[in-house]
């Protein structure tokens, strides 16, 4: 059976907890490219029972990671996932379906994300994240955390969706918040972002109700609430740690 012609990139770190349930879901494509940023654990010897196009790279920020390894991709279409992930075969068919037709430029696909043992409920509302698109047409802003491909050309929701499997338990959520509230308090006090009273007070019970309601995370009972309750804890973070930098830089 011929391979499907798209590059899959993969930035890692760490992940032979992982990595090879994703490498089993993409062995029907063309190209597997691996870019490294310091495994000390099995991961590269996993890796390599898949791919040979495995690549070393020191840290570059989220964004500049996965523009480097986009870049190393020879196909002119590919796919982006974390180590952490699996492609479902719904997907898989969809983005053959997408390359057949080639009236668009990119999948905006579902992400859903496994929490505290079981994955949300189907009516829930997932995050979406481009991640199939032509080489040629898309790239990463500079960004911190949270990258995210901007693709110039049309892009059409996927109907599949990933599996999301990188939030194990609440110590490896609450590590997430903290490192990644870290990065965009930076990020935000780069700009010269300035921290607000008012986005203190309010920013927790707010960002809870977008989760637990909005996002329809009360579909998924406890775990909803204890996911909505740590998502407003991020976002109260976030803009603490921007004010703490704020209070930083006027002394």
């Amino acid at each position: 059976m011929s391979k499907l012609p798209v590059s899959v990139y993969i930035i890692c770190q760490n992940e032979a907890q992982h990595i090879r349930r994703v490498l089993e879901s993409v062995k029907e494509f063309d190209e597997v490219i691996i870019v490294d940023s310091g495994s000390t654990d099995e991961t590269l010897e996993i890796a390599k029972e898949y791919t040979d196009k495995i690549y070393h790279q020191k840290w570059l920020g989220f964004a500049g990671q996965k523009e480097y390894a986009k870049n190393l991709c020879t196909n002119k279409w590919v796919l982006n996932l974390d180590a952490d992930e699996q492609l479902t075969p719904e997907l898989k068919n969809e983005i053959e379906e997408t390359i057949k037709e080639n009236s668009i430029d990119g999948l905006d696909i579902k992400i859903s994300s496994q929490y505290l043992g079981e994955f949300n409920h189907p009516l829930s509302k997932f995050n979406r994240r481009v991640r199939f698109f032509r080489k040629a047409k898309g790239y990463y802003p500079e960004k911190l955390v949270h990258e995210s491909i901007v693709v110039d050309g049309k892009v059409k929701k996927a109907k599949g969706f990933i599996y999301d499997y990188g939030t194990l338990d609440l110590e490896t959520h609450l590590s997430k918040i903290n490192a990644y509230s870290s990065l965009r308090a930076q990020e935000k006090a780069q700009k010269g972002k300035k921290a607000s009273v008012l986005k203190l007070v309010t920013i927790f019970p707010l960002a809870f109700f977008k989760s637990f309601v909005i996002k329809r995370g009360v579909l998924n009972g406890m775990r909803g609430f204890i996911a909505a309750t740590n998502n407003a804890y991020y976002a109260f973070l976030k803009e603490a740690k921007l004010y703490e930098k704020n209070r930083e830089k006027r002394k």
